[in-house]
């Protein structure tokens, strides 16, 4: 104990014996007010100062977190192990449809543009994949995962292989305990954000925001900034949503997000606070009509039915993805589908094939007891790494390959 907090403590003690006059009472519930908010503001300045330390590797902290429990989808998306800041969107053990989640109607896109989890970028080093603009950025690792760093004010573009659809998804893990950033596509005319519509987010509030479309503003629960918050976007012509985990920020019919092969991130950070990035994952896609699809095609691949690390168990993410198959089941009674699991080449051929087999079976069990479709117009296979529909040499690839398909039959 401090030399500060004995004196404290001794005082208190002398107080209960003796008792004050009224004023001096008064001045020792000032002083315990002051001592109080000294004592929290160290607190919160102690938690950023120990995950500066942990992600240097010098902290020396007595006691660990607990592990926090991975996300996984059909992408197979590794989340952060243990450590300071928890994993996005929580680890509470909902299934689909349950709690928040049954208003939740983000739906991934399908064909996997750019994403980045800092894991083959070197620590230290600003990842070469993205484009450096300025302020104080680089590659750390805490607990085995790596993550994009930034810790002064800063400028960054992602770079796509082409212009942004006209149908898109984007989706990142952010940890904003101060400051805030803002997201819009780059605008190679040199016109000004404020022209557009740009999306912000900081500790509390979120925006959509700009002179050239629609606008809004929500508030947020402060408290889930103090962990991963999974951010969301999805973008349909002129329509945009904003999500921040379960929670479903601004909708927007008339936004005029930019459509080029950028997109900016600006990120005002004037604490020098530790702001963190991982999981970028931007897709062509995102609202669709399976039927329709099913019908031109024979087939349609979903990148939005999600698992926990290496099990069969359907997070609750999977939501929307579920409930329109579900629905679409349900409204022609005729239709009969061959659910497949898919795999990157990542990990033992037959450890794959089991999986992917589980995990259909997984999809089937939720439909038949969700939406009460007949066990015999459901079939199931797992397929592993022997299908794939991209390359396995880069990271889009290896998620455009993690998948779970439908096939009428």
């Amino acid at each position: 104990m401090s030399a500060f907090w004995r004196t404290i403590i001794a005082g208190l003690v002398l107080v209960g014996l003796f008792g004050l006059p009224n004023p001096a009472a008064a001045q020792l519930g000032k002083l315990k007010d002051k001592v109080k908010d000294k004592a929290e503001q160290k607190v919160d300045e102690k938690v950023d100062e120990k995950i500066d330390e942990a992600l240097e590797g010098e902290s020396e902290e007595e006691e660990q977190p607990a592990e926090a429990e991975s996300t996984e989808s059909a992408t197979e998306t590794e989340g952060a192990e243990a450590g300071t800041p928890a994993q996005p969107g929580g680890a509470a053990k909902l299934k689909p449809g349950e709690g928040a989640w049954l208003n939740y109607d983000f739906i991934p896109g399908d064909k996997i543009l750019y994403y980045e989890d800092f894991e083959k970028s070197p620590v230290g080093d600003f990842p070469e994949r993205l484009e450096f603009g300025e302020g104080n950025m680089e590659v750390a690792e805490w607990q085995g995962s790596r993550y994009l760093r930034v810790s002064t004010h800063a400028e960054l573009d992602i770079p796509l292989p082409k212009v942004l659809p006209e149908t898109f998804t984007m989706e990142f893990d952010l940890y904003l305990p101060e400051g805030s950033i803002q997201i819009y596509g780059f605008d190679p005319e040199g016109n000004t954000p404020f022209e557009h519509t740009l999306v912000e987010f900081q500790p509390g509030t979120g925006a959509v925001r700009g002179n050239g479309g629609g606008e809004a503003s929500t508030s947020t629960d402060e408290g889930i900034w103090k962990e991963l918050v999974h951010i969301r976007l999805m973008g349909y012509k002129k329509y945009l949503k904003v999500y921040a985990n379960e929670k479903r920020l601004a909708n927007i019919p008339n936004a005029d997000f930019v459509h080029s092969d950028k997109i900016h991130i600006h990120v005002y950070n004037g604490w020098e606070a530790t702001i963190l990035f991982d999981n970028i994952r931007i897709a062509e896609g995102g609202k669709k009509i399976l039927y329709d699809q099913l019908a031109a095609e024979g087939r349609v691949a979903t990148q939005g039915i999600y698992f926990d690390s290496g099990s069969d168990r359907i997070r609750p993410e999977s939501t929307p993805t579920l409930k329109e198959i579900g629905t679409m089941l349900q409204e022609h009674a005729d239709l009969k589908l061959l659910i497949e699991g898919h795999t990157d080449s990542q990990g033992e051929d037959a450890a794959n094939l089991t999986l992917s087999d589980q995990r259909a079976a997984a999809v089937k069990t939720y439909l038949v007891e969700a939406y009460k479709i007949d066990a015999a117009r459901l079939q199931t296979k797992g397929l592993g790494e022997t299908k794939p529909v991209d390359s396995n040499d880069t990271a889009e690839g290896r998620q455009n390959n993690r998948r779970v398909e439908l096939v009428k039959l």
